[in-house]
């Protein structure tokens, strides 16, 4: 199989953390090391950040890579406006969003996500993102991913291939022949 050429745009780490805490707020996980301030940590097992969120998110694939710093930037400033409201005090050492805690960050994205807010179209979009890394791995290569133990992927019990990389159901979906196959059925499975 031919694999199409990637790009993946470099972003800077105020970007790269402040994506991994939208991403993290999306489908949480738990913290990768104790001192992590992206990651919450409100979940047992990988979420988008253990599953690449930042990956798929900075492949020129999904189409919004290279707006990848404005949307940290415009998270941020929306965090600023949202802890000045609600009288948080947002600690200087990490990007105001990252310093949000779990239960702001998710209410914060709430807001962005509801309709009729100016830009729910980009925050939706950024979502999706975060979550396809999680239950698709869209952008790894499904078998290697697998073997890699991909937290999504694992945790929605997709089966690994056989040896020659290709996979085959022997049941049924529903446990039962829904069926007979039609009598020109071809062995191989092809109608005649």
């Amino acid at each position: 199989m031919r694999r199409i050429p990637e790009r993946r745009v470099d972003i800077g780490p105020d970007a790269t953390i402040t994506l991994e805490a939208y991403a993290d707020t999306i489908v949480p996980g738990e913290k990768r090391w104790p001192g992590d301030r992206a990651v919450a940590g409100v979940s047992s097992g990988g979420g988008a950040v253990a599953s690449g969120a930042l990956d798929l998110l900075r492949w020129d694939a999904t189409g919004i890579h290279d707006g990848l710093e404005d949307l940290a930037e415009r998270v941020n400033g929306h965090a600023r406006t949202y802890a000045d409201r609600a009288g948080l005090t947002l600690d200087p050492a990490v990007p105001p969003f990252v310093s949000l805690d779990y239960d702001d960050r998710v209410r914060l994205i709430q807001e962005l996500t509801t309709p009729g807010h100016p830009e729910k179209d980009f925050w939706v979009l950024l979502s999706l993102f975060c979550n396809m890394a999680f239950d698709s791995a869209a952008h790894l290569h499904t078998a290697e991913a697998l073997a890699d133990g991909h937290p999504g992927l694992t945790a929605m019990g997709i089966t690994k291939p056989d040896a020659d990389g290709l996979w085959r159901f022997r049941g049924s979906g529903y446990g039962r022949q829904l069926a007979d196959p039609h009598p020109d059925t071809t062995p191989t499975g092809s109608p005649a």
